[in-house]
């Protein structure tokens, strides 16, 4: 057996300390220079035509109807006569506020005029009256909710803090569907006692957290208090989420991710600390690592979900990093592996993907 002096001992014990302290500061100074990927003025004219393509495009369509009679066997646009395209409901939406979106961040872009025209031809008085007739339906209380209901309130959100000459026209016209929106939630989240953790469109924490957006832009206290109050019902006392776990085959939605980005909005800075370090401790780790959603077939509208995933994980990702900057920022690294594995494959002849997708890698673009 052999024997080390205590002198030796501790000598090799610094070494490695002093190693492990210059490879953490290596890493911490690697990370320093890593920066979210924004919105370039050529990324947004390549997914300009998927919005701007769709909105005017009526079939293929998928409804999601529940009919009463006869007299509900109509045409898309005669059912929806503003949000008619891009295959249902909610990708139309949300078309729009792409379109919304791509020209507050680039107004000069080219099909500028384009885009306003085709704002100004489908939110229209006459069309969001139709809208609102659609949902006054006995049978359609339930109609998107709360996923679609999240968009209409993401392009309210835009279009009120958007400065140009039509945009207060246009939020003038949606406010009508807006309040309705707003109204329904208000009623309908009080009465929601479990959240849905899921990863697909009915997931909770996704609509709460565009909701709550809206609330702040448009100053609304009575909705702003009621999602404060819900998600920290829902949420405050989750631990160990099983992100391991994810994702489902079909998943768009990342269950933790997106409960964890809500919290980031809801908790101050202090608080939603201590509620990561019990929900997802290993995101606090710089080594954290997380694989991108495999897409198998672009052609399949199901499995394409998997782009979509990894555009919303990388916006969670990226509020996580903005709340918590100092001790997150190598979530950004992964966030940007993320984009940059699905961004360039969504501009493609696959309407499966194509009618949506731009607007997931808009907000994975976006600060």
């Amino acid at each position: 057996m052999k024997f080390y002096s205590p002198i030796l001992i501790a000598l090799i014990l610094f070494s490695c300390s002093t190693n492990q302290v210059e490879e953490t500061t290596e890493i911490h100074s690697e990370l320093s220079t890593v920066h979210q990927m924004n919105l370039t003025k050529q990324e947004a004219e390549r997914l300009l035509k998927l919005p701007l393509g769709c909105i005017d495009l009526e079939y293929p369509n998928k409804l999601n109807q529940v009919i009463g009679a006869d007299s509900d066997l109509q045409s898309p646009e005669e059912l929806h006569p503003a949000f008619y395209g891009c295959f249902d409901w909610h990708s139309s939406v949300h078309g729009h506020w792409s379109l919304v979106k791509i020209l507050k961040s680039f107004p000069e872009i080219d099909k500028s005029d384009s885009i306003i025209a085709g704002l100004k031809n489908h939110l229209t008085p006459e069309n969001i009256n139709g809208e609102i007739e659609y949902f006054s339906n006995p049978l359609s209380q339930g109609f998107e909710r709360m996923y679609g209901w999240a968009w209409l309130l993401k392009l309210a959100d835009e279009l009120k803090s958007w400065d140009h000459p039509e945009a207060s026209i246009l939020s003038k016209n949606l406010q009508p569907l807006t309040n309705v929106i707003v109204e329904r939630t208000i009623e309908f989240l009080p009465k929601l006692n479990y959240p849905i953790r899921v990863g697909t469109h009915t997931n909770t924490a996704f609509a709460l957290s565009l909701m709550y957006d809206y609330a702040i832009t448009a100053k609304n206290q009575e909705l702003k208090n009621t999602i404060e109050e819900v998600a920290k019902k829902f949420y405050q006392i989750d631990a160990d989420c099983p992100l391991e776990w994810e994702p489902s085959g079909y998943d768009f939605l990342s269950p933790c991710l997106e409960e964890a980005n809500l919290m980031s909005k809801i908790l101050s800075d202090d608080e939603f600390e201590k509620w990561i370090e019990q929900f997802l401790p290993d995101l606090l780790k710089a080594d954290f690592k997380l694989k991108p959603g495999i897409v198998s077939d672009r052609t399949d509208g199901h499995l394409v979900h998997l782009d979509g995933l990894n555009f919303s994980r990388a916006w969670c990702l990226n509020g996580i990093s903005r709340k918590l900057p100092s001790k997150t920022k190598h979530l950004t690294v992964v966030a940007n592996d993320h984009i940059n594995h699905s961004l360039p494959s969504i501009v493609d002849d696959n309407y499966e993907g194509g009618h949506w997708l731009a607007s997931f890698a808009l907000m994975a673009l976006s600060n």
